[in-house]
C-alpha cells in the first residue's frame, strides 16, 4: 500500500468514527433558551458543533457565530456522505423504539429525518462557502484566545458519554469553554444516553460555585430525550 492509500484508509477509519448529525437553529433556539434580540452584537461559539445549522443561519440573521468540532478537518464532500449515512441509520434505530422519546417537538421520525437533513445541508453549503467558520479542535482543547467570544453554546456532548468520559474530562473541558468566553457557557442537556441525569452533577456545580462561577439549572421549552429539558447556565460574574 502506498503513502498515499496508506493516508485514505486512516482518514477514512477516523471518519467512519464520527457520527455527523445535527440540529437545526430552531432547534438550538428552544434547546438553549436563547432570545435572539439578546444575542446581537455577541460573539457566539458553537462546540461541538457537528453538522448543526445555528452557525449557517445565525449568520444569515446577522449573528456572530462560528462553530468548532474535530470533524471540520475532513472534507465537505465526505461530510455530506456520512451525514447522510448517519441520518438514515439513526432514523432506523429510533423507528425500532420510538416510544422511548418525547414527540411533542418533531410530531415522527419523518419529520425528525426531515429537519436532520436540512441541518446537514444548511451546514455543508455554508461550510463550502464560509469555510473560516469552521474551527477544527479536539476537546478539551481549543485554538481560540481567552475570552474571545460572549456566549459559548454546548450540546449532546458532555454529560451524555458519561459511560467514556470520565468526571476530570467534563471537568477540564467546561474550563476550557469557560476560557474562551468572556460571559457564559450554555451546556444542553444535563442527562445521560440514558436518560439519567449526570450523577456527578451536583459535585461539579459545587466546585464550580466555589471557582466563584454562578451556576444554575435552566428548564427549557424543548424536550426530545426523557427528562432532557434542563440546560446548565454558567456565569461568569
Amino acid at each position: 500500500m502506498s503513502r498515499d492509500e496508506k493516508s485514505q484508509s486512516k482518514t477514512k477509519q477516523e471518519l467512519d468514527r464520527i457520527v455527523f448529525i445535527g440540529r437545526t437553529f430552531e432547534e438550538y433556539v428552544q434547546m438553549f433558551n436563547l432570545h435572539i434580540s439578546e444575542l446581537v452584537g455577541k460573539k457566539i461559539l458553537d462546540c461541538p458543533a457537528g453538522a448543526c445549522s445555528f452557525t449557517a443561519l445565525g449568520c444569515k440573521a446577522s449573528l456572530n457565530v462560528t462553530a468548532s468540532d474535530i470533524a471540520y478537518d475532513h472534507k465537505v464532500d465526505d461530510l455530506q456522505r456520512k451525514g447522510q449515512l448517519d441520518i438514515t441509520h439513526a432514523m432506523e434505530t429510533l423507528e425500532r423504539a420510538k416510544d422511548n422519546y418525547v414527540w411533542s417537538y418533531y410530531g415522527d421520525v419523518q419529520e425528525l429525518s426531515e429537519q436532520r437533513r436540512q441541518a446537514l445541508q444548511d451546514c455543508t453549503q455554508d461550510m463550502r462557502k464560509h469555510p473560516e467558520r469552521y474551527v477544527s479542535a479536539m476537546l478539551p482543547e481549543l485554538p481560540f484566545g481567552d475570552e474571545q467570544f460572549n456566549i459559548v453554546l454546548s450540546a449532546h456532548f458532555l454529560f451524555m458519554y458519561s459511560d467514556r468520559l470520565d468526571y476530570e474530562f467534563h471537568k477540564n473541558t467546561i474550563h476550557e469553554l469557560l476560557r474562551v468566553a468572556s460571559e457564559e457557557v450554555r451546556i444542553f442537556p444535563l442527562t445521560d444516553l440514558t436518560d439519567t441525569r449526570y450523577e456527578l452533577l451536583d459535585r461539579l456545580i459545587l466546585e464550580l460555585e466555589a471557582e466563584g462561577l454562578r451556576v444554575t439549572e435552566v428548564k427549557v421549552p424543548y424536550e426530545f430525550m426523557r427528562n432532557g429539558n434542563s440546560l446548565l447556565r454558567i456565569r461568569k460574574i
